[in-house]
């Protein structure tokens, strides 16, 4: 779930005598609680101001209200009207400022562009990780847009709000006033009651992926409630990730404990995986922990692969104690995999030696493939050393 970096590309705007107009008036009818006009097939772009926190909105028929009650029966009043195809949205405070995450739509050139939630709607739709350029001074946004259609949510995604949407002509209804510990809560319902693994445009897992962007410990508390051993093991995995890739300390806190009470092997494997998109330090004293000690042989092997990802030298020892100790051939096998995927100057020598000297003759064969896979002229040396004695 790692996404392609950009930045928010600058997009052209309307006129200054329109722009000055449209912001005017939309200033007046949201601090009167009303709708704002519509503009089918127009660019929208909202108002900058504290409370609206909306991103640059494109051909929609734009509606903003406030929430009145939770934001649980707000949407359940709007649903129970939404017989054809429209948006809900809202923004909430995001967990990192220094990134974006961004529809599936995106230029080359590496500037995030527009999202378009209707022409995307049955393609990847994905979300893309990207150093954001906006907003840097302040609290970075997230964006949270429900589809509705037939009376019910069918999709939901997430961007931040240096991102540009297109809702396709739609109409797009903007909340304001939406608490974050109630955006966690709504989108909680999603994901208990529909998550499906691996099944694209799930709304289970669009929520999981807006509840782990949330800058509120609701969503810390949320997304540890998906660990419980009695949840389907895909979601838990899936929180796991989240927790690593944009949880910070909390999630460091419940990965430590998932590595060692979670009773599936491919969940704890999943972990070390988490452990290794995480930046918080402790991450990779647990992973070399797992290497070292997990009772599986499977969970083990993960952490070593993960460990040369993310180490480099400081993995060196773990991978080639893991060869000379671990009980098990196939852990063995896995760990000298591991020092193929070390930085040439500190993976070729160890295979080398490996080949040379090691007991077993899988792990020196295995020495010997991934050493011919290497295309380093030391290899070759290696080689023609061999085949000439």
């Amino acid at each position: 779930m790692r996404g392609t970096q950009s930045t928010s590309m600058g997009r052209s705007i309307l006129g200054v005598a329109m722009v000055a107009v449209g912001i005017s008036c939309a200033i007046t009818q949201m601090a009167k609680g009303g709708a704002v006009p519509s503009n089918a097939g127009q660019a929208v772009t909202a108002p900058a101001h504290a409370g609206a926190q909306m991103p640059r909105i494109e051909n929609a028929k734009l509606e903003t209200r406030a929430v009145t009650g939770t934001l649980d029966s707000t949407m359940r009043d709007i649903a129970a009207k939404a017989e054809k195809p429209q948006w809900v949205s809202y923004s909430v405070d995001q967990v990192s400022r220094e990134q974006s995450i961004c529809c599936g739509n995106y230029n080359s050139d590496g500037f995030c562009g527009t999202c378009r939630l209707e022409k995307g709607r049955n393609e990847d739709g994905g979300m893309t990780f990207a150093p954001g350029t906006l907003n840097l001074e302040g609290q970075r946004q997230l964006v949270v847009l429900f589809r509705l259609e037939d009376r019910k949510v069918m999709r939901i995604r997430a961007a931040s709000d240096n991102c540009t949407l297109d809702v396709g002509g739609l109409q797009l209804v903007w909340l304001n006033g939406v608490k974050a510990a109630e955006s966690v809560a709504f989108l909680e319902t999603f994901v208990s009651a529909d998550f499906e693994g691996h099944r694209d445009h799930n709304p289970g897992h669009e929520a999981l992926t807006a509840i782990a962007l949330h800058a509120d410990a609701s969503a810390d508390h949320a997304l540890e409630s998906f660990t419980a051993p009695d949840k389907r093991e895909e979601l838990r995995k899936q929180a796991a990730f989240w927790m690593g890739a944009a949880r910070g300390k909390a999630g460091l806190n419940a990965l430590l404990k998932m590595a060692k009470t979670d009773p599936s092997s491919e969940v704890r494997s999943h972990v070390a995986f988490a452990l290794s998109v995480s930046h918080e330090a402790g991450a990779l004293e647990e992973m070399i922990r797992m290497a070292h000690d997990d009772t599986s042989s499977h969970v083990r092997g993960q952490a070593l692969f993960w460990l040369a990802q993310k180490a480099g030298k400081k993995a060196v020892g773990t991978i080639t104690g893991a060869i000379e100790n671990d009980p098990d051939t196939d852990v063995k096998k896995k760990a000298v995999f591991a020092l193929s995927q070390l930085p040439k100057d500190e993976g070729v020598p160890k295979l080398i030696e490996v080949a040379q000297t090691n007991r077993n003759a899988e792990v020196r064969k295995q020495a010997m493939f991934w050493l011919g896979q290497s295309n380093d002229p030391r290899a070759l040396q290696f080689f023609e050393k061999v085949l000439t004695q």
